[in-house]
């Protein structure tokens, strides 16, 4: 079949190994001292590895190539961590975080409001408990980074969502998708950077509104690179 496929230019590798850690599939693997694709139909063709390339050494290409085979990779996983994991990452697994309520904290002291795990969009499960009435945030990575109380102001009793349209090669609208059609979610907010490439993240939550069919309430909050809420 034709499909999607990474490319690797052997001559451009650095044999850092990034890539091969970044492949949760296993579809890439260090021989000789070069990253190399040992398993074609491994590869999802999603591209996780491509932002870890420090030399730009791998790319796509569209070619023959087997049909992704997600039971051999699931399999594979099963060997090598002797449990079924969402991906290769051990870190990966769906769970739920209890916060208890502390006496008193130091006035500079930060809690952290995160209350599952994963939260990465292209990690995080359709369907999990938490996702039962819940306020959705869908936050684009810098948000975090940019606005100093954003556990406080927008991750605080929310189900916490993030992704980066720049560095990722999949379009969230599909994943988005799901998890609002196939969970009761009671609101959307939606929290992206000023910068015009953090626009395909709203656009994709937007779009998964509308194809969920479901009418719910939702907004956009644009930060500035500076750490200010953009009116």
């Amino acid at each position: 079949m034709i499909r999607k496929i990474i490319k690797i230019n052997e001559e451009k590798c650095n044999g850092c190994g990034a890539c091969a850690d970044a492949c949760h599939e296993g579809a890439i693997a260090m021989v000789n001292g070069k990253a190399k694709l040992i398993r074609e139909d491994y590869c999802d063709g999603l591209g996780d590895c491509l932002p870890s390339c420090p030399v730009n050494a791998i790319t796509f290409e569209e070619r023959e190539a087997p049909e992704y085979n997600e039971e051999a990779v699931r399999q594979a996983k099963m060997q090598k961590f002797g449990v079924k994991l969402p991906c290769g990452c051990p870190g990966t697994q769906s769970k739920t975080i209890k916060r208890e309520e502390l006496p008193s904290v130091k006035p500079s002291a930060v809690t952290s409001q995160l209350s599952q795990w994963p939260c990465k969009i292209k990690l995080v499960p359709v369907n999990a408990p938490y996702f039962d009435d819940a306020n959705l945030l869908i936050a684009a990575d810098c948000t975090a980074f940019a606005y100093g109380n954003f556990h406080n102001d927008f991750i605080r009793n929310h189900i916490t969502l993030t992704g980066c349209p720049k560095l990722s090669a999949e379009d969230y609208t599909e994943k988005l998708t799901a998890i609002i059609k196939n969970n009761n979610i009671k609101s959307v907010k939606i929290v992206r950077m000023e910068v015009p490439c953090c626009k395909k993240l709203a656009d994709a939550a937007i779009s998964a509104l509308q194809a969920s069919g479901k009418f719910i309430p939702w907004q956009v909050i644009t930060i500035t690179t500076d750490g200010k809420i953009l009116d």
